[in-house]
């Protein structure tokens, strides 16, 4: 997958709240009323509200901040024999940052308007201001070296307000790590599990020491302790997987989704979750792809940036309708979640934005489905009985079971039909 495009300075925006952080809730959140009602993505009840003033205990700098338990967080609970499982569906987004075309604060809101919670893949770099790009040594390159640049300081204030609010509304903030190197000649498919150590640990130090970075003295901190909010990634282009999973197992990470899947439930591979990207159909098209805009656009205009204007449309609407057709043979077959990937860009015109925003709206509000993060996903699967993931992993791609539900999970041989050998005798 291409690099995000850099982050650009944006147009100023109203200074970030100071002083307590309870207070940044007011107005920017959603929390507060509502947030203990049945609310999220369909569950039971949220648990988890605002920390009050005096559970704040900053870190280091002050560029973070234990606050309690996050807020808006869904209860995990087990299936109950016979039960059909929800439609859980992941929109998450690689490289997350506010820069001017202010797509993340519009995202967060498109979440908010239709229940759902997704997960932000933060790049380290732009936490770090170009004039301090020396202290970024990404592994078998020079220091200060990024293929996707750096930030300046009003662009890590706006990225930090968003990452405040989506945290508080009850998104989970991963990481896709720093510089963005693909291919060969440094890329991340030829890192060690050392050089993964080591730009993880760098990815959490610009997240943890922003202020000093940029200078900042005031200015409320960000409100979870990434040490421990970080549990799950995305590689840049999909490389570099299976030594990045080794050196996430060992720091305690839950889950990876640098892979590609079909549409099927998902198990454990190398001690972690595989959340993984997968295929669904591309209307009119013979093949399936990947469920991000980049690999939809590779497949229509092959560029970011000179495809047909004529086509945009079609283009967007293809998008759509593939990642519909691969939600709805889930949601009528086999319930397995559907994993998307993005980013904040405005190849083709913006096309693809508007694909995910349209997916989001019609999906995210009908029955039984939950739109959730990677982190809340992997919540619900490690609270379910072994033995009924084994059985849900039986079923493929679109493939509901032959019966019902409720005789496929209900732990207990299905009644025979009337009539066959074996039955009991029908009383007239």
């Amino acid at each position: 997958m291409a690099a995000t495009q850099r982050i650009t300075a944006g147009v100023a925006v109203a200074a970030a709240c100071a002083g307590a952080l309870a207070g940044c809730g007011t107005g920017d959140t959603g929390a507060g009323k509502g947030a203990q009602d049945e609310g999220a993505h369909g569950a039971k009840k949220a648990v988890g509200a605002p920390a009050p003033k005096n559970r704040v205990r900053l870190i280091g700098d002050g560029s973070t901040a234990f606050t309690g338990s996050q807020p808006r967080q869904p209860r995990a609970e087990r299936l109950k024999p016979g039960q059909r499982p929800p439609q859980f569906v992941v929109f998450s987004w690689d490289g997350a940052g506010e820069d001017s075309q202010r797509l993340f604060s519009h995202f967060r809101k498109v979440a908010k308007d239709n229940r759902a919670t997704m997960t932000y893949f933060l790049s380290g770099v732009y936490m770090l201001p170009e004039e301090k790009r020396d202290l970024y040594r990404p592994p078998q390159h020079s220091p200060g070296r990024s293929d996707i640049g750096f930030n300046d300081e009003q662009g890590i204030k706006d990225t930090v307000k968003q990452l405040r609010g989506a945290w508080l509304e009850g998104n989970e903030i991963g990481t896709h790590f720093n510089g963005h190197f693909c291919g060969s000649g440094g890329g991340v498919g030829e890192w060690s599990v050392r050089e993964w150590k080591d730009e993880i640990a760098q990815a959490k130090s610009f997240v943890k020491s922003w202020k000093t970075n940029t200078g900042t003295a005031k200015g409320s901190p960000l409100p979870f302790d990434y040490d421990k909010e970080l549990i799950g990634a995305r590689t840049p282009c999909l490389e570099g997987q299976t030594n990045f999973m080794k050196a996430a197992r060992q720091l305690g990470f839950r889950y990876d989704t640098s892979g590609v899947n079909d549409q099927v439930w998902p198990k454990k591979k190398a001690g972690l979750w595989d959340l993984s990207m997968q295929l669904v159909p591309v209307p009119g098209r013979g093949f399936e792809t990947l469920t991000m805009d980049y690999n939809f656009m590779v497949n229509q205009s092959g560029t970011t940036s000179h495809g047909d204007p004529a086509k945009h449309e079609y283009w967007g609407d293809q998008m759509r309708d593939g990642l519909l057709k691969g939600f709805s043979r889930a949601y009528k077959g086999n319930r397995a979640p559907l994993i998307i990937g993005n980013h904040f860009e405005s190849w083709n015109g913006g096309t693809y934005m508007r694909a995910v925003e349209e997916t989001i709206e019609r999906v995210c509000t009908k029955r039984e489905v939950r739109c959730v993060s990677f982190r809340q996903l992997a919540d619900w699967l490690d609270a379910q009985d072994p033995k009924t993931l084994d059985k849900l992993r039986t079923l493929k791609v679109g493939q509901a079971p032959k019966r019902n539900w409720a005789s496929f999970l209900s732990g207990r041989p299905a009644p025979a039909p009337k009539g066959v050998p074996g039955a009991p005798a029908v009383k007239r």
